[in-house]
């Protein structure tokens, strides 16, 4: 079923992935411990990027050239960072992360075991938990992918009619290429969004949509 695997979601992903990538089955296959191993193993620390006064850098970071690290903000490592990327003030970023060129991780917003490629901005207020979030991917501010379950077991997919197990108990969204979530939208656990959809502000988003859905409620 083409719907789970990485190449429906994602046109061009970064070079730098591509064994990642070729390992998986299921695209949710890319979370997890083989996320926080495949960033540990490629991991060369260095700041090649701007970190200014008032920002923490753990000693596991790579940081590109270009990239601009504001006040206050905080990354613990293991995290790969590309170039040109703005990490704002007051973003957490919590390890296991990989962030491909251009893109943005804004304010009061917190990253952990998520991939952002190049282009994908969280600009304002943002959770992403155990995610992907495409090339070009734009969320609203506020938005929030919820990663946990409220009750117990591994997160769960559906699609036409069959259930998928994740094997996950953290599981946030895979958002394809180009998506844009409103202010204030929210993703339960296992969504799963195909590239150019959208989402409206104030929105709770679950399950599978396909390329260019705009969902409203």
């Amino acid at each position: 079923m083409e719907e789970l695997g990485v190449d429906y979601y994602f046109e061009q992903p970064d070079p730098g992935l591509a064994s990642l990538l070729t390992a998986c089955d299921h695209v949710w296959d890319l979370l997890g411990a083989p996320l926080v191993e495949f960033v540990k193993i490629r991991l060369v620390p260095g700041r090649e990027g701007r970190v200014m006064a008032g920002a923490f850098v753990d000693e596991d970071v790579y940081l590109g050239a270009g990239t601009v690290v504001e006040p206050g903000a905080y990354i613990k490592g293991p995290t790969i960072i590309g170039r040109d990327c703005e990490i704002r003030h007051g973003a957490y970023i919590r390890g296991g992360v990989w962030i491909g060129d251009h893109c943005v991780v804004g304010h009061a917003t917190e990253v952990k075991n998520s991939i952002f490629l190049s282009g994908a901005k969280a600009g304002h207020f943002a959770y992403i938990g155990d995610s992907v979030l495409g090339s070009n991917v734009n969320l609203g501010a506020g938005t929030k992918l919820a990663n946990l379950k409220i009750v117990r077991g591994t997160v769960s997919v559906v699609l036409a009619g069959q259930r998928f197990d994740s094997g996950l108990r953290k599981f946030g969204a895979i958002l394809g290429d180009g998506v844009e979530t409103g202010c204030n939208s929210v993703t339960s656990p296992g969504t799963m969004l195909g590239r150019r959809a959208m989402v409206y502000p104030c929105v709770n988003v679950r399950g599978f949509h396909p390329h260019g859905t705009v969902i409203k409620a």
